[in-house]
């Protein structure tokens, strides 16, 4: 663990830092402005690193704190001026977060969880483990305890949970001069100034009033006057997945949350919803590829830990897969006599469990997106029959003509493969469609029902359409 002597040679200056300028960085001047730090971090150059941290944005130095060494990242940290130091930690990820709180001293760690912003804060406490967390609200100071507490009592991924408790608010009967002097007397601490919401005595929310809006009125114009009281807002119990849906529909860059009795209890932010929609779409790409969801990187998750995510459903797929194996089982009367067969097995489970994965994909999307219902369930069968159908038929036709003239088959054979790639693809898509729609009518995640389960199910179902086929028009004795 570092200590407080990591500065030793050269003294930081006592100087007030200058105003940092926020300047675009692109890949390559990142890259190049840390393989700089590193050459002050070992000369012990730290006044002139300083400096240099203070020329970046806080996103920045968040992206050059993860690069470099753990053991420089301590170093790094504590010489940001303390105006800069909240922004930064804000900005980095979970685990290189811990690893410097842990070894802040109480006072500096108490600093910076005054300083970060409640829902930022609540955030940290969550991931932290539980002697920390008491160590960190025990030196913290009331305003933040209470802000924090007041965050963790909401279910997690709800809107409680990811709201923020700093927002600016004004009575409806101050004048526009009145509530411009209180955006500037508290402002600065919050999380926008731009939606002002405005309340009644008992903190019910009845109106917005925007900055712009306040700037271009008569200072002595009343606030309940000019405020918009058509106002939009969210429940603290609504799910994180559907606050991301209602910031698409509105596209607003806040948006109030409300108790019950509708008074404000704190504001989303854009920032949020954008981590929302990234922890969202990454939980359905996981759950779609058979994998249990995890919020760390690839990277930061142990050996033993990937094991235990990815083999629960390697397990249950494998077990069902034995279904396949059943059913060759059944059919080797059908093998026997005709050996061909068994070449366009692969082809023909491949080719369903594609179909199906394509439109499960699809209806999955738009089930997350709210595009599509249950009650739309059988427009959507209607429209993948007719798709169906044609991709059926189009992959037959080119398949027949593969198997004539390259393959050479008998053509009672090839019209036993094309008859069964029409079927297999039209029960796919059927399948595709009809599983996650119905996971989601039964309380399940739709994702849940996405590529691997199905092509499990379509497979089985490509090889009993094929043997009955076979069997039928080859009269092969099953």
């Amino acid at each position: 663990m570092e200590n407080k002597d990591v500065i030793s040679e050269e003294k930081i200056e006592s100087t007030a830092p200058s105003e940092p300028v926020s300047t675009p960085v692109n890949a390559e001047t990142i890259e190049h402005q840390l393989e700089e730090l590193k050459v002050l971090i070992e000369n012990r150059k730290y006044s002139q690193l300083r400096r240099e941290l203070e020329e970046l944005n806080e996103a920045d130095i968040a992206t050059l704190l993860e690069d470099v060494d753990e053991s420089d990242q301590l170093k790094i940290f504590r010489i940001l001026p303390k105006s800069m130091a909240a922004d930064v930690f804000a900005y980095l990820p979970t685990d290189v977060e811990q690893s410097i709180i842990t070894s802040l001293s109480d006072r500096e760690a108490a600093n910076i969880v005054n300083n970060l912003m409640a829902d930022d804060a609540a955030d940290l406490m969550e991931e932290m483990p539980a002697n920390i967390v008491r160590r960190l609200l025990e030196n913290a100071n009331a305003e933040t305890r209470r802000d924090i507490n007041h965050l963790l009592r909401y279910p997690e991924d709800s809107a409680g949970s990811i709201m923020t408790v700093e927002f600016v608010d004004l009575k409806e009967s101050l004048t526009v001069a009145q509530a411009i002097d209180r955006i500037r007397e508290i402002g600065l601490d919050k999380e926008t100034v731009n939606i002002c919401y405005v309340l009644d005595a008992q903190r019910h929310l009845i109106g917005t009033a925007a900055l712009r809006y306040l700037l271009i009125h008569k200072p002595d114009e009343i606030i309940g006057n000019i405020m918009n009281d058509n106002v939009i807002a969210i429940t603290t119990l609504m799910d994180q997945e559907e606050v991301a849906m209602m910031f698409q529909k509105y596209d607003f860059t806040s948006m109030p949350v409300v108790d019950q009795e509708n008074r404000l209890v704190g504001i989303i932010t854009v920032d949020d919803v954008v981590d929302i929609m990234r922890e969202e779409a990454t939980e359905d790409m996981e759950k779609m590829a058979a994998i249990i969801p995890s919020d760390k990187p690839y990277l930061k998750i142990g050996v033993v830990e990937t094991w235990k995510k990815r083999i629960p459903w390697l397990l249950l797929l494998m077990v069902s897969a034995t279904f396949t194996g059943g059913i060759i089982t059944h059919y080797e009367s059908a093998l026997g006599a005709y050996v061909v067969l068994t070449a366009y097995i692969p082809m023909l489970m491949d080719t369903g469990g594609n179909a199906g994965g394509q439109v499960s994909v699809t209806v999955i999307r738009g089930l997350s997106l709210n595009e599509i219902e249950f009650s739309d369930l059988f427009k959507v069968i209607w429209k993948e029959i007719r798709v169906s159908l044609l991709c059926g038929l189009t992959l037959a036709v080119c398949n027949f003509a593969k198997l004539m003239i390259i393959d050479r088959i008998p053509v009672m054979v090839a019209l036993v493969v094309c008859l069964t790639l029409v079927a297999a693809v039209f029960f796919a898509k059927l399948v595709g469609a009809m599983l996650p729609m119905l996971a989601q009518k039964a309380g399940f995640d739709p994702a849940v029902m996405a590529s691997p389960f199905i092509t499990t199910i379509v497979d089985a179902l490509s090889l009993m359409i094929y043997f009955m086929i076979a069997t039928n028009l080859l009269h092969i004795t099953s």
